[in-house]
C-alpha cells in the first residue's frame, strides 16, 4: 500500500531550506522498500545476510537485467519493512536502512542505531545526494554522494599503482588500463563493505568533505552494501558476486615466463634445464606472437612445428603449458572478415571498427586491429570455437594467458565504442570479466573441470570465472616493488584472491647488473609468498616491438651464482608450502576469504594493524614482511596484538602488539608464524 510522507510528524518533516521540498511516497513491494518522488524511484531490497541492494532511477521504475556484478538471485535472508512517522525502514540482520520523507538514505547498525554511512546533499538548495544530468536517450551522468567521516580508512577499489593502501583522499578513475584495474569495491574501517554495481566509465572521489561516485553515462544508480567486519564483508561480497573455483594443484607451484620464447625448441630447452637442475617447475608460458596472425588463434608451424609433442613432453616433465590468447584481430587474420560481417567486433559510433595499432607478421608496419566483443554471447562462442579447434582439441591445452584484455585501446576513447551489452560509457569496465567468461564457460562445456586464466584486467565478479589477475606492465625497481604490496592487498579486498606480479617487474632489468640482481632476489622472495608465483619480464637487452622480438634471459640461473642459489632456495620453499597454499585457496573457494590478507582482516580490533601497508598475512598463519629497500639487512615489522609470533627462521617468539626488528640478510625474507603454527619454512 502506498503511504505518502506528507502531513506526518515533525520527525518526518522536510527542510524548508530547499527550493521546493519533495514529499515522497513509500510502499512495500515484492519484499523491498520503495520511495517515489518527483519522478524518481528508489528501491531498497535485502540482498544477502546483513546486506541490501539500492537502485535509483529518474523517469520510471527501476530497470532489471542491466549489466552488473551481482548474481541474478540473492541469498535468502529474513528482513523487516516498516513505514511510519513519515519514514521508511528496512532491516536485514545487522544492517538497517532508514529512508527520510525526502528520499535520503542512512545506513545504521541495527544493534545501536549508529550511522555507518549516510547520503549527504551536495547543497541545501540543489542538488541532493543523487544527481541525474541528461546525456541523451534516457541516459544520465549519475552522481551519488555520501558523507565523509573523520578517521575513516578506505581500502579496495581494485589494483592501482599509486602506492596507497588506505585510499582516503584519493580520486580514482573507474576505467580499465594496463596495470590500473577498476574493481569498484570499497572496504571501510567503519564496518561496511560497498560495491558500486555499475560497469560505467566514471570515477570515485574519497574526499575529506564527502565521497562521490560518478558514472559518466548510465541509466540508473545501483549499489550494494553490507555491515560487519572486513572478513564478514569478504564472505558476504563473494556470496553475491560469485566465489572463485578451487585452484588446481599445478597452479600453486612455480610458473616460468619471459618475453618471449620464440620457438618450440627454445621453450622446451628451458623446461628441460629446470629438470636437469632438479628445480621445481609447474608451468611454462608461451607468450604472444606465437601465432600466424593476430586473431588467427593458432600456432605458427614455422616456429612451433609440433605442439602436440611439445605439450606431451611438458606433461611428462610435470609442467603445464600456458598459451597467450589476445582478444584483438588483425585485418590479415583469416577470421577478420567473417567476424566483421557477423558483428562480432566492438562497434564504433564514428569511423571504422579499428581500436588499436599493432605489429603483425608479413607486414613492415603496424596494422589497425579490432577487438572481439566479449559482451556478445555469439562472439564469445565464436572465439572459443577457434581456441577449442586450435589449442584444446588437437593439443590438450587448457590453460590460457588473457593479455591486453582491458581491452588495450589506443586511443582509449570509450565514448566512441558500442558494445553488444550497451554504449561504451555505460558498460566499458565489464570487458575483462566477460573475456574471462569466454574461457570459463568454454572449458566447462568441453568437459574440463579446472579453469585458470591469467588476466591483465578484471572487474567485479571476475573471480567466479577462474580469473587470476596480475599487476600489469610495471617497472623493475624497489619503488615499484614497494607499490605492489598495497596493490595486492587492495586487490584481495576487492574479491580477487588469485593475484600475482611479474617477479622482478616487467620493463627492463639487466640480469648482469648487481643492483638489479638484488631487486630480483627481494622480489622473488615476495613472489614466493604471493597467491601465484610467476617469473616474467622483458629483460635487457630488449628488442623493438614486433613479431621477432625477445628479451634477455629470465630463468633462475640467469642472475649469477649467488643470486641464483637464493632463488633456488625459494623455489624449494614454495614447493614445501604448496599444501598450505592449497589449504588457503580452499578458504577462498568455500568462504570467500583472500589469500593475501591485510593484518586488520584477521585483527580488526587492533587499531595499529589498520595502517600497515608493507607487510601482510599469507593465509591466517604466516605474517610476511618483505624487504623493500636496497641494501637492507634488517627489517622492522609490526606484529598484531592478540597473538604470539614465532620467527620462522630462528624460532624466537614475540608477544603481539608491538614492532620488532629482525635480521634480514639477502637470503632471508622475515616470516612470523602465528600462535605456534607449524609450517615447513626452514629446510
Amino acid at each position: 500500500m502506498n503511504q505518502p510522507a506528507e502531513n506526518q510528524s515533525a520527525e518526518g518533516a522536510v527542510s524548508l531550506a530547499q527550493s521546493s521540498p519533495t514529499l515522497g511516497t513509500f510502499r512495500e513491494r515484492d519484499g523491498a522498500l520503495e520511495w517515489s518522488g518527483r519522478q524518481e524511484t528508489v528501491r531498497v531490497e535485502p540482498w544477502g545476510p546483513d546486506a541490501v541492494r539500492v537502485r535509483a532511477r529518474l523517469g520510471g521504475p527501476v530497470l532489471e537485467a542491466l549489466p552488473g556484478a551481482l548474481l541474478d538471485e540473492p541469498p535468502s535472508t529474513s528482513y523487516t519493512v516498516k513505514i511510519e512517522g513519515g519514514q521508511g525502514q528496512l532491516t536485514v540482520g545487522a544492517l538497517t536502512v532508514c529512508v527520510s520523507a525526502e528520499g535520503q538514505l542512512r545506513f545504521v547498525r541495527t544493534a545501536d542505531g549508529t550511522d555507518i554511512l549516510a547520503e549527504e546533499r551536495a547543497h541545501f538548495w540543489w542538488p541532493g545526494a543523487r544527481l541525474y544530468t541528461p546525456t541523451g536517450n534516457g541516459h544520465h551522468r549519475l552522481e551519488q554522494r555520501f558523507a565523509a567521516y573523520e578517521g575513516e580508512k578506505l581500502y579496495g577499489l581494485g589494483q592501482h599503482q599509486h602506492g596507497l593502501f588506505d585510499q582516503k583522499g584519493a580520486v580514482l578513475d573507474l576505467v580499465q588500463r594496463n596495470a590500473e584495474v577498476s574493481v569498484p569495491v570499497l572496504v571501510s574501517s567503519r564496518g561496511y563493505t560497498f560495491l558500486w554495481n555499475n560497469p560505467a566509465i566514471g570515477r570515485v572521489e574519497l574526499a575529506g568533505n564527502g565521497t562521490r561516485w560518478v558514472a559518466d553515462s548510465a541509466r540508473q544508480l545501483d549499489y550494494w552494501i553490507t555491515a560487519g567486519t572486513p572478513a564478514d564483508g569478504q564472505r558476504r561480497y563473494s556470496a553475491v558476486t560469485g566465489r572463485t573455483p578451487m585452484l588446481p594443484a599445478w597452479a600453486a607451484g612455480f610458473w616460468q615466463c619471459k618475453l618471449r620464447y620464440r620457438t618450440q625448441d627454445e621453450l622446451l630447452g628451458v623446461a628441460r634445464e629446470y629438470r636437469r637442475r632438479g628445480l621445481p617447475l609447474s608451468a611454462i608460458v608461451c607468450d604472444f606472437f606465437h601465432w600466424t596472425h593476430l586473431g588467427d588463434w593458432k600456432f605458427d608451424p614455422a616456429e612451433w612445428p609440433d605442439p602436440a609433442a611439445m605439450r606431451r613432453e611438458l606433461a611428462e616433465l610435470g609442467v603445464k603449458l600456458v598459451v597467450s590468447v589476445w582478444p584483438s584481430v588483425s585485418p590479415l587474420s583469416e577470421n577478420h572478415h567473417l567476424m566483421e560481417q557477423r558483428g562480432y567486433f566492438i562497434g564504433t559510433e564514428y569511423g571504422p571498427m579499428a581500436h588499436a595499432d599493432w605489429p603483425d607478421k608479413e607486414v613492415a608496419s603496424t596494422v589497425q586491429v579490432a577487438f572481439y566483443d566479449a559482451t556478445n554471447p555469439q562472439a564469445r562462442d565464436f572465439l572459443w570455437s577457434r581456441v577449442k579447434d586450435n589449442y584444446l582439441d588437437p593439443y590438450g591445452i587448457t590453460a590460457f594467458w588473457l593479455d591486453a584484455c582491458e581491452p588495450e585501446l589506443k586511443p582509449g576513447f570509450q565514448e566512441n565504442l558500442r558494445y553488444h551489452g550497451g554504449p561504451g560509457l555505460e558498460v566499458g569496465n565489464l570487458y575483462p570479466r566477460e573475456n574471462a567468461r569466454t574461457f570459463y564457460e568454454g572449458l566447462l562445456a568441453a568437459g574440463e573441470s579446472e579453469v585458470v586464466t591469467l588476466n591483465r584486467s578484471a572487474w567485479a565478479g571476475s573471480q567466479r570465472y577462474g580469473a587470476a589477475l596480475w599487476s600489469g606492465d610495471i617497472g623493475t625497481d624497489f619503488a615499484t616493488l614497494r607499490r605492489q604490496i598495497a596493490a595486492g592487498l587492495n586487490t584481495a579486498l576487492s574479491g580477487i584472491p588469485w593475484w600475482n606480479t611479474d617477479i622482478g617487474g616487467f620493463h627492463g632489468g639487466d640480469p648482469d647488473d648487481p643492483a638489479y640482481r638484488e631487486v630480483m632476489v627481494r622480489w622473488f622472495q615476495f613472489g614466493t609468498l604471493s597467491p601465484l608465483m610467476r617469473l616474467h619480464g622483458f629483460r635487457d637487452p630488449g628488442m623493438p616491438l614486433g613479431p621477432d622480438m625477445t628479451g634477455g634471459p629470465n630463468e633462475v640461473w640467469s642472475y649469477g651464482e649467488e643470486a641464483g642459489a637464493i632463488l633456488e632456495k625459494y623455489l624449494r620453499l614454495r614447493e614445501r608450502l604448496k599444501p598450505y597454499v592449497l589449504k588457503v585457496m580452499r578458504e577462498a573457494h568455500e568462504e570467500g576469504l583472500p589469500v593475501l590478507r591485510p593484518l586488520f582482516l584477521e585483527f580488526p580490533d587492533d587499531p595499529a594493524a589498520w595502517p600497515v601497508d608493507d607487510a601482510y598475512l599469507f593465509g591466517p598463519d604466516l605474517l610476511v614482511a618483505p624487504v623493500l629497500t636496497a641494501g637492507a639487512t634488517a627489517r622492522t615489522a609490526y606484529l598484531p596484538a592478540g597473538s604470539f609470533w614465532t620467527d620462522a627462521w630462528t624460532g624466537e617468539t614475540y608477544e603481539g602488539g608491538s614492532a620488532v626488528t629482525v635480521e634480514a640478510p639477502l637470503d632471508r625474507i622475515p616470516l612470523f608464524l602465528r600462535d605456534g603454527a607449524r609450517l615447513p619454512v626452514a629446510e
